[in-house]
């Protein structure tokens, strides 16, 4: 009965790891059920915001509140009435006042240090491969590839009723901004009509989008894959159907794809790509 029992349990256990890792792999950037934590790190700047999350603020966050409870504890116990019939006089104590204002500083002091170094590598820019222009409307976002002829992308979401079998519902765009992996992509973010917010989890990438001033970030994807996204910030009332989907491609797959949105919409002419096709091999 005990040998039956544990090979069910493995067997569960085995089935639950391979369909994690199926959905691991068909949702590289994309939310998925039941999920607790952030989206797997797909890029640098994400890496170091998990990396100071789970090793300087998540600890902080279990100290002080393990900390708490525990005084809290010790005051309902020690101070009940039955224990403590008589209250305190005491209206003033300088070394606890002393102690309490100078430990959340030293604690808000050792969370900022690599909070500030964060946010310093976040906002600066390297020396880009590619730049995007992303524009939000209400209620949809348009791309350009302004180093590529000013290739167009149509980023307004899919209707429900529109979606093919295994697109994501609200995450599913009319065409999907292709990037290449590996090379650091410059987004030149604007509106044209009111505050939007363009984010991406799993590139660790947010920023609002502002009419009338061009913000910009930078990103760096790992992994070739789909990677989706949403508007930020409340928009409106279609704020929520303002989907970002992200194509990670090989190098040479985005060149590719880039002779071909060329040709499709005019940029180039079709014997100029042919003749740089030609160079390139």
């Amino acid at each position: 009965m005990k040998t039956s029992l544990l090979g069910f349990v493995a067997a569960a256990g085995a089935v639950l790891v391979g369909v994690s890792s199926a959905l691991a792999q068909e949702t590289i950037g994309a939310p998925v059920e039941w999920q607790w934590g952030f989206q797997e790190a797909q890029s640098p700047i994400m890496e170091r915001i998990y990396s100071f999350y789970d090793w300087a603020l998540f600890p902080m966050m279990i100290v002080i509140s393990a900390f708490v409870l525990a005084l809290m504890a010790y005051i309902l116990f020690r101070f009940k009435r039955s224990s403590n019939p008589e209250a305190s006089t005491n209206t003033h104590n300088t070394t606890l006042e002393v102690v309490w204002t100078v430990v959340p500083i030293l604690i808000l002091v050792g969370i900022a240090i690599p909070s500030l170094r964060l946010l310093y590598y976040e906002e600066t820019i390297p020396e880009a491969d590619i730049t995007i222009k992303a524009v939000g409307y209400q209620w949809s976002w348009y791309y350009e590839y302004p180093d590529h002829g000013g290739i167009e992308v149509d980023g307004s979401y899919v209707p429900e009723d529109q979606l093919e079998p295994g697109q994501l519902r609200l995450l599913t765009t009319a065409e999907a901004v292709v990037l290449p992996v590996g090379q650091v992509i410059r987004v030149q973010l604007t509106s044209e009509d009111v505050i939007h917010a363009w984010a991406l989890p799993a590139a660790g990438a947010k920023m609002d989008a502002v009419p009338g001033r061009l913000n910009e970030f930078w990103i760096e994807l790992n992994t070739e894959g789909m990677y989706y996204g949403q508007c930020s910030e409340l928009c409106g009332q279609l704020h929520g159907f303002m989907p970002i989907m992200v194509e990670a491609v090989s190098p040479e797959e985005f060149e590719a794809w880039v002779n071909e949105q060329q040709v499709a919409q005019g940029k180039v002419p079709a014997d100029k790509v042919e003749l740089a096709a030609n160079d390139q091999n």
